[in-house]
């Protein structure tokens, strides 16, 4: 047996627990779970269901892992939880299985952060390196691009998508979509322009920040438009003019895509 686990825990039979991997007190692993390699989870931690996470990873006590949905229609159609490498769940984190209607699986990438309280709704889908500060809140079917960092006491609402190297600020209502690369914050959320604390922290160059900026000004710099087809003018003049440029790609692929959610906009100046 390559795991250690303290009497008081409960692993059930068919869990399948990695080289390595301490189970402390008062832990309790379902039968259908899988834990990678050096996972160390401290104390009173629950991993249920169709759940997979990955080596070396951090868990907290009281956190809840792969439990139903909450989803009042869906209590007898659990799916999946995938969990990447390296990931640090900190003390009453809860996450949630998918649902076989909503896309079978709740995923979540590697090195990422959910810190204390913090909740993953069903079917949501977290690139890596994310982080959730305390107590966030994603509803059912978010997600949530690569490096995108969540403030403290956000809630977000169902169906949104958060594009990569976001930052939304602390006590933040999201509820439409976020653009990559972008900062927004505010009660409701709204665009105050490009994160570019977070996007110098990865490595952006000046060269990349300087397209971006003037990528974010033909988009949002003027007034918000109120037609739906002026602002799909202005993503096509943007594609056209930076098409070939891999951060303006992915902007505007993120900008054309199918939502169910409005776009997350700059809030309209006073008396305009």
């Amino acid at each position: 047996m390559g795991f250690r686990a303290h009497p008081s825990s409960v692993v059930e039979n068919g869990a399948r627990l990695g080289e390595g991997v301490v189970v402390g007190p008062f832990c309790h692993i379902g039968s259908h779970v899988e834990i990678g390699a050096g996972a160390e989870l401290a104390s009173h931690v629950v991993v249920m269901g169709d759940t997979r996470i990955g080596a070396r990873a951090s868990i907290f006590p009281f956190a809840v892992i792969g439990t139903q949905p909450q989803d009042l229609k869906s209590q007898n159609d659990a799916g999946r939880l995938r969990i990447g490498a390296n990931c640090v769940i900190r003390e009453g984190v809860t996450i949630n299985l998918g649902t076989r209607s909503g896309g079978s699986e709740t995923s979540i990438g590697d090195d990422c952060a959910f810190l204390a309280n913090s909740h993953v709704a069903h079917d949501c889908r977290i690139g890596d390196g994310v982080v959730l500060s305390n107590a966030v809140l994603l509803g059912g079917h978010v997600q949530i691009g690569d490096h995108a960092m969540i403030g403290g006491g956000t809630a977000v609402h169902q169906h949104v998508r958060i594009g990569a190297h976001v930052f939304v600020g602390g006590l933040a209502g999201v509820e439409g979509d976020v653009p990559p690369y972008s900062l927004a914050g505010g009660n409701r959320a709204h665009l105050f322009g490009l994160n570019l604390v977070g996007l110098r922290r990865h490595g952006f160059s000046d060269a990349r920040l300087a397209r971006l900026r003037e990528t974010f000004r033909l988009l949002f710099g003027a007034e918000a438009p109120s037609e739906t087809s002026v602002f799909a003018e202005r993503i096509d003049a943007v594609a056209r003019s930076f098409g070939e440029d891999d951060d303006v790609a992915l902007l505007v692929a993120f900008l054309r895509e199918s939502s169910t959610r409005p776009l997350c906009a700059p809030r309209r100046r006073v008396g305009s």
